[in-house]
Parts: structure tokens; C-alpha cells; sequence
């Protein structure tokens, strides 16, 4: 009956304003502690060739990742958010807008797991060329979890836009018996957000620096204190 009503789409709204909500009480109440600032700081500034970035981090850490997303908007930067077209896709869509970042539908998986990659790579580039960040999840929408997908590096290299790994994790949580094991956060707890230094991709380079990119994602994620 419940997955019944979700397919409706104003109960899919009504949820996610709920959801959205104690993600913004939660995670404001969280005595976070920021590692690697100084990698984004330079690219959130007005100053010629500071440039948008990729964000990435695995799939698990999109309920803590608004943390981050509102300081990075109190800068007065601009990001749009990948999400899938699927109806769970959709219903992310709808949450992550209400931290003030825009959407960017489709995904950049390998061309077995989906058939608009290419699309979604070609529109994330043209994202990037209009000098808005993108956000995404390289082992998303659907896993296998913490595998990063090509279109990760795809992106970077076409764009010239540097891949930026980050991380999120808190102490306590809940994990959500999903593929991913995804966390949710609990008010009060301890968290540590994390942004890697940012990884460049040679135009003819992105097959051999997708193992860098996933490298660098399983490093921010030590370093957050997140288990493998």
C-alpha cells in the first residue's frame, strides 16, 4: 500500500518535504568539523579561472551532504544535483532541491546499466560550461556500492572541470537497510565533512584516471571516519 501511494505524485512531494525538513533540523544541530576547505575555497570565488568543480562522493552520504551544499551556497555559487529518472530518483530530486540546488535528470552509468549516459554526460558538461558546480554519485543511482562508474572521469575530461572527491560522516547514525547502506543523520551527533584536492582529467585521459578519482573517493572517506 505504501509503495502503492508513493507513485502518486503529490504524496512523493509530501514526503519529501517531510524528509527534507528533518534532514535540515538534524543536520543544523551537528557539531561538524571541516577538513580540506582550502581545496574548494578557490573555486567558489568571482575571480578569473577559479572554475565549478565536480563533487563527488558515494552514494551512501547523500543525506549529510546538505551540510556542505549550505556553505557552499552562502558563497553565492550555483550547483545542480544529478538524479536518476527513476521514481527513488525522483523522489532524491525532490529533497535535494530543497537545499537550494538545482537538478540535472539522467545517468552516467556504463551504457549496460543505462541507456541515456551519454545524454546525462553531455548535459552535465554544458552544466559546467555555464559555471555552475556539478554534485553526483559515481556509484549511483543504483550501485554496485562504492564502484565508481565511468561518467565520473567521462565529465572531467570533456568539461576541463576538475573532479573534487568529498565526504561526509557522523557519529551516531542510522544506516537504511538499502544497497548502499545509506546514513541518515541523528541530531546532536558528532560529523566531519571532508573536500579532497581536486583531480584533473586529460581529455584522453578518463578511462586510466577513473581508478585516481575512485582512489581519492575511499581516502576522503577514511578520513571522515566512514567504514569500507
Amino acid at each position: 500500500m505504501m509503495s502503492r501511494l508513493l507513485r502518486q505524485g503529490w504524496a512523493q512531494t509530501a514526503l519529501a518535504v517531510l524528509v527534507a525538513l528533518y534532514l535540515r533540523l538534524a543536520l543544523a544541530t551537528i557539531r561538524w568539523r571541516l577538513v580540506g576547505w582550502e581545496n574548494l575555497a578557490p573555486h567558489l570565488g568571482p575571480e578569473p579561472g577559479s572554475g565549478p568543480v565536480v563533487a563527488a562522493f558515494w552514494h551512501e552520504m547523500l543525506p549529510l551532504m546538505p551540510a556542505l551544499w549550505q556553505r557552499v551556497h552562502a558563497s553565492g555559487a550555483r550547483a545542480r544535483v544529478l538524479v536518476s529518472r527513476h521514481r527513488d530518483g525522483r523522489f532524491i530530486g525532490e529533497v535535494m532541491r530543497r537545499f537550494d540546488l538545482g537538478l540535472a535528470h539522467g545517468s552516467t552509468g556504463t551504457k549496460g546499466r543505462d541507456r541515456g549516459g551519454a545524454s546525462a554526460v553531455r548535459a552535465l558538461v554544458a552544466v559546467l560550461a555555464h559555471g555552475e558546480h556539478v554534485v553526483m554519485t559515481p556509484d549511483g543511482p543504483r550501485g554496485p556500492r562504492r564502484q565508481a562508474a565511468a561518467g565520473v572521469a567521462q565529465i572531467a575530461a570533456l568539461s576541463g572541470a576538475p573532479v573534487m572527491p568529498c565526504a561526509a560522516w557522523i557519529t551516531p547514525r542510522i544506516r537504511l537497510p538499502t544497497w548502499d547502506g545509506m546514513v541518515l543523520p541523528v541530531p546532536f551527533a558528532r560529523g566531519v565533512l571532508v573536500c579532497g584536492a581536486p583531480i584533473r582529467v586529460g581529455r584522453e585521459a578518463a578511462a586510466a584516471e577513473l581508478a585516481t578519482i575512485a582512489a581519492a573517493l575511499a581516502d576522503v572517506s577514511r578520513i571522515a571516519g566512514a567504514p569500507a
